[in-house]
């Protein structure tokens, strides 16, 4: 049977929490501005409802486009419309709450 270790009386000390503005804590991490996060998610949006766009003319003109294809990439940039716009609705709410802040 092996002894018991006695018990320390301190707890071990805790590392130190340190607060780092926001654009510190992005830069540290290499992480891109909040701006720039939402402008390159746009030019997605905007590419995905490019190539809807070119999917259902080609289909209509009678080029090679599979209707199932078409089909999928004209879903694909709904759903990723509908997602930027409610984050758009979340945003402009988020602004609206901070605008009616009174100090």
């Amino acid at each position: 049977m092996t002894p018991i270790s006695s018990i320390p009386l301190a707890p071990p000390a805790m590392p130190q929490a340190r607060v780092e503005s926001p654009g510190a804590a992005m830069a540290g991490q290499g992480g891109q501005p909040f701006k720039n996060i939402l402008i390159e998610a746009l030019d997605q949006v905007n590419s995905m409802q490019h190539q809807a766009d070119q999917a259902v003319q080609q289909l209509v003109t009678g080029g090679e486009a599979n209707p199932a294809e078409v089909l999928t990439t004209m879903q694909k940039a709904d759903m990723s419309f509908k997602l930027m716009l409610q984050i758009r609705n979340k945003l402009v709410q988020a602004y609206q709450e901070v605008n009616n802040i009174r100090i």
